[in-house]
């Protein structure tokens, strides 16, 4: 879990790479399967409490808000909170399903 923490701290807050998305919509898929990690990881170390989900989903609209508040290099955008609150419901999921 620790691994995936440090892998979204570099990835929302360090500056932004310049250069052309590999396709549109790339930092989409980006976001979703990093709050998919994040979010099944977090179920797999503390268990199926919702507090886990919340915290993975609060931490979703934080990092947008801190992005587009703090970071003068970094922008907030509403459709990375989709992309990253819909990664954390399929990574929770997943999670759930490979535990049975």
């Amino acid at each position: 879990m620790a691994l995936t923490v440090v892998l979204s701290l570099v990835v929302l807050f360090a500056p932004r790479s310049v250069g052309t998305p590999v396709f549109p919509g790339a930092d989409k898929v980006v976001h979703l399967l990093l709050f998919a990690a994040l979010a099944a990881t977090t179920r797999w170390r503390f268990g199926p409490a919702g507090a886990g989900l919340g915290a993975v989903a609060a931490y979703a609209v934080l990092s947008e808000v801190v992005q587009a508040s703090m970071l003068a290099d970094r922008s907030g955008d509403a459709y990375d909170v989709l992309a990253d609150l819909l990664g954390t419901a399929a990574g929770w999921l997943l999670a759930r399903r490979l535990a049975r």
